[in-house]
């Protein structure tokens, strides 16, 4: 289960943002996932809290928004969404696409009980979580 790996990366990065900001308490973590990461959302709930018992973000919220994909067409200039399997162009059927959304992994934000601004923001971003493909 990839998504153990980068709940660990998640919350190693939340864990350094929000110690660097003084909190010793993490209530919630947002995160963006793209849906063309494949990444299961229940499974990343479950990991989470698998993982947070006994640290700065036991009890916290882990909230997810999910992506869906969006692409560009480079020969007629339509920006459309589209699933995670038809990205053909659906104005000229062109293949020429550009996708603009849909592999995003990031913390958006990280909420503490006790840090001085009572937020924190990571200084990298989810997506240098560990992420296999």
């Amino acid at each position: 289960m990839h998504e153990m790996g980068i709940t660990q990366g998640i919350l190693a990065a939340a864990f350094d943002a929000a110690e660097e900001a003084g909190a010793t308490r993490i209530s919630e973590i947002r995160i963006t996932v793209g849906e063309l990461t494949e990444i299961q959302t229940f499974a990343l709930d479950f990991a989470f809290e698998s993982l947070t018992p006994g640290t700065m973000a036991e009890g916290a919220k882990l909230v997810v928004t999910e992506l869906s994909p969006r692409s560009h067409c480079r020969d007629c200039g339509l920006t459309y969404d589209h699933d995670r399997f038809e990205m053909i162009c659906p104005d000229c059927q062109s293949f020429n696409v550009e996708l603009l959304q849909g592999r995003e992994l990031r913390i958006d934000s990280i909420e503490t009980d006790d840090a001085p601004s009572g937020d924190a923001t990571p200084e990298a971003s989810a997506s240098d979580a560990p992420a296999e493909e």
